[in-house]
């Protein structure tokens, strides 16, 4: 099990829609960055990922401090969970993806 910081900056732009007076983080942001640090994790390896799972179960506000866990499974998949100090946010597991990447597109043509 990898636990790393998912760091969101507090004035992140996707908070100032989302929703006005009451902020908080799309899951399409949250998901963005577990990707990111992910990918960051396995040291510049580039893989496209698909979403299995997600769940998420509390809000994220701005300035909270994220926590993301993660492991690679004997399948090729990453199961993850995100979590403030004191609750859970979100949790899923991600798949290798069987689209082909950009590069092998253009290879193709």
């Amino acid at each position: 099990m990898i636990t790393t910081s998912l760091p969101i900056a507090a004035n992140h732009p996707a908070y100032s829609g989302h929703f006005p007076g009451q902020p908080v983080l799309p899951g399409v942001v949250l998901l963005d960055a577990v990707v990111h640090e992910i990918q960051c994790s396995e040291r510049g390896a580039c893989a496209m990922w698909d979403i299995s799972s997600a769940k998420f179960q509390s809000a994220v506000r701005p300035g909270e401090a994220l926590t993301l866990e993660h492991e690679r499974l004997p399948n090729g998949s990453v199961r993850f969970a995100i979590r403030t100090a004191d609750r859970a946010v979100a949790s899923g597991i991600l798949v290798p993806s069987q689209r082909p990447t950009e590069q092998a597109r253009g290879e193709q043509s």
